[in-house]
């Protein structure tokens, strides 16, 4: 099994992480009551998506 022949730093280590980011979610506003909602899904404030009534909101 093969080993490291130097110790690698702390920022070499950090440099080689610097792509690994979490992306901000894409936000859409509902077309039926205007709140903000993520892409492609119901809303959660009136449970609607694309025109039609998925369900009923609990509040």
């Amino acid at each position: 099994m093969a080993h490291p022949k130097r110790k690698i730093s702390k920022s070499r280590r950090d440099k080689r992480r610097t792509h690994y980011k979490a992306a901000a979610p894409s936000l859409a506003t509902c077309s039926n009551c205007g709140e903000m909602k993520l892409s492609h899904r119901a809303c959660p404030n009136c449970g609607y998506y694309a025109g039609k009534s998925m369900f009923v909101p609990e509040s």
